[in-house]
């Protein structure tokens, strides 16, 4: 056995496939899935522009309430997830049982559950708008699962590193800083992307507390119009589509880590 340490590939969540050249059959299908979405698309607003085109016109803002969701919520979790995977390795009992509780717990309360706890239930006691409260709920959920990528991502990193920078002279802080974290980064990259994207499908969980994200719209829409078929099949290309543009690239990050490795 080679004495290297192996590339390791964490695959942790339910986002989409990361399309990568040096799998055909999955970058084929990417670029079908992707191109076809937005040919169907562009082709239902060219034949029957009333209601294609109209609903087309009414969720944009939606879309960016999406957005600020998922870009607030992934941020966030990052920051937890970074603490989380700490406490996860550390040695000291007690931050140790606090991260693992914390991952048990909020690992097996679901992503709704939790949305609604901290909207209906906190609010009882502190009144937090609508969308912050979805951005909370969704961090702390994804928070759990990103401390897990981040505990794996820094275990996967050969046991030689740390004790090669430690007869440098570097003390723990140190060697974990500037030498395991931007190897790990490298290795979590991935999940990390895949987290993400399933977050941002999860978003739409969101519009249950009348937070008007993509999908809320389109039930807005829909109610007045009475076009169900109609727009729920524009939502769901439109959550294709935005899926699909970024696990592209995701992608082209990661071949770009890689290279640079």
């Amino acid at each position: 056995m080679s004495t290297e340490a192996k590339k390791q590939i964490i695959d942790v969540g339910d986002g989409a496939a990361i399309p990568r050249k040096s799998d055909r059959g999955l970058f084929t299908a990417w670029r079908i899935a992707f191109f076809g979405a937005i040919g169907t698309i562009a082709y239902l607003v060219w034949s029957k522009p009333d209601p294609y085109l109209n609903i087309i016109k009414f969720v944009p803002d939606g879309i960016a309430v999406t957005f600020q969701v998922t870009l607030g919520a992934i941020l966030l979790a990052i920051v937890i997830g970074l603490i989380t995977g700490l406490g996860r390795i550390s040695k000291n009992r007690f931050f140790n049982g606090v991260a693992s509780l914390y991952v048990e717990v909020i690992r097996g309360i679901p992503l709704l559950v939790q949305i609604f706890y901290i909207y209906y239930a906190l609010g009882t006691i502190v009144k937090v708008p609508a969308v912050l409260s979805a951005i909370i709920a969704m961090a702390v959920c994804y928070g759990a699962y990103m401390g897990e990528v981040v505990r794996a991502g820094i275990e996967s990193i050969a046991k030689g590193q740390r004790e090669a920078a430690l007869s440098l002279g570097m003390n723990g802080r140190q060697t974990m800083i500037h030498v395991i974290l931007p190897q790990a980064v490298k290795v979590i990259l991935p999940p990390v992307g895949n987290e993400f994207i399933a977050l941002l499908k999860d978003s739409s969980l969101v519009s249950i507390i009348a937070v008007a994200d993509l999908l809320r719209r389109g039930r807005e829409y829909a109610s007045e119009s009475f076009t169900y078929f109609e727009t729920y099949t524009v939502i769901a290309l439109i959550y294709l589509i935005i899926t699909l543009f970024f696990s592209k690239i995701i992608g082209v990050m990661e071949e770009r880590v890689s290279v640079n490795k």
